[in-house]
């Protein structure tokens, strides 16, 4: 057995304390337990309250949406700018063409002069003055149809074109028809172009122009009609040529033939098939066979002389 440990009492006297038996705190004058002094370090002695729970998830809410705005910023970037530049694109377009309509439908390009080139026949100004009721229309509304049924009046015109001249002016470039020969209809001596078409008629037969006998419409018409051939024929012979014909004739598109002047001589021509060829001969025949009375270039490849 082991001897009990005495247990010595702490020694009295100057220079010490005595001790406590317990060494809780001691009730104050209230019953309440004395401070330590020392910290609560409880995990549960400060909690925050709900309204600063409510100001944290508030301020993280706030983070997040400003981080996410900044997310989504960064990857639509390449996106906004096309959007911009399309934006940007189509506002120019739009004022061009609110400048454009603006100033196109104002009076500042209202008609006020026109002019007419290309005429030898007719008279530029009297078909200028046909188409005067033009003039205080914009440019771009002129009346295309009425132009056209303005010119119709001039059977000589062909074709024409209208260039727009801004602010106020237009010129109309003329075609006439170009005659290729006279038909005589009773008293009267007709000139008429290819197509048959009448461009002047007087009692007296117009110099310079071949009397045709030949029956039938124009090639657009009848293609094996003997006007058609001998219209033809006269299109594809030189100047020099043509100024020496008389008459032509022809009562089928196979037996075209026509007379100079001056000399009296027949020309047999034939088709109007291979006509450059037979005008090329009968150039030269009636340089080297002056004299002859009957040229046959038919055949262009066996011409013969009489």
């Amino acid at each position: 057995m082991t001897e009990p440990i005495p247990v010595l009492a702490p020694p009295t006297g100057a220079g010490h304390t005595s001790a406590r038996s317990d060494s809780g705190p001691r009730p104050d004058t209230a019953g309440r337990p004395e401070s330590t002094g020392r910290p609560d370090t409880s995990p549960y002695s400060r909690l925050p309250s709900n309204r600063e729970i409510d100001k944290a998830l508030r301020a993280a809410r706030r983070e997040r949406k400003r981080v996410e705005r900044g997310e989504v910023r960064r990857f639509t970037k390449r996106s906004r700018r096309r959007r911009l530049a399309w934006l940007a694109a189509a506002g120019v377009v739009a004022a061009l063409v609110l400048a454009v309509v603006l100033v196109a439908y104002s009076p500042l390009l209202a008609l006020r002069h026109i002019q007419v080139v290309g005429t030898s026949r007719l008279d530029a100004t009297t078909v200028e003055k046909k188409l005067s009721d033009q003039l205080g229309t914009p440019l771009p509304l002129l009346d295309q149809a009425g132009i056209s049924s303005d010119l119709a009046a001039f059977p000589l015109i062909r074709s024409y074109t209208v260039e727009s001249h801004p602010p106020d002016s237009i010129v109309v470039r003329v075609v006439e028809r170009q005659p290729v020969g006279v038909i005589q209809r009773g008293g009267a001596f007709t000139l008429v172009d290819a197509a048959k078409v009448p461009i002047s008629s007087s009692e007296k037969r117009p110099d310079g122009f071949p009397l045709i006998a030949a029956g039938g419409g124009a090639a657009d018409v009848d293609a094996d009609s003997g006007f058609a051939a001998a219209a033809g024929v006269l299109s594809a012979l030189p100047p020099a040529v043509l100024a020496q014909v008389d008459t032509i004739s022809a009562k089928t598109k196979d037996d075209v033939s026509f007379t100079l002047r001056g000399s009296g001589a027949t020309v047999v021509w034939g088709s109007a098939e291979d006509s450059g060829l037979k005008a090329a001969d009968l150039e030269a025949l009636l340089k080297s066979a002056k004299g002859s009375s009957r040229y046959d270039v038919s055949s262009p490849h066996s011409v013969t002389t009489g």
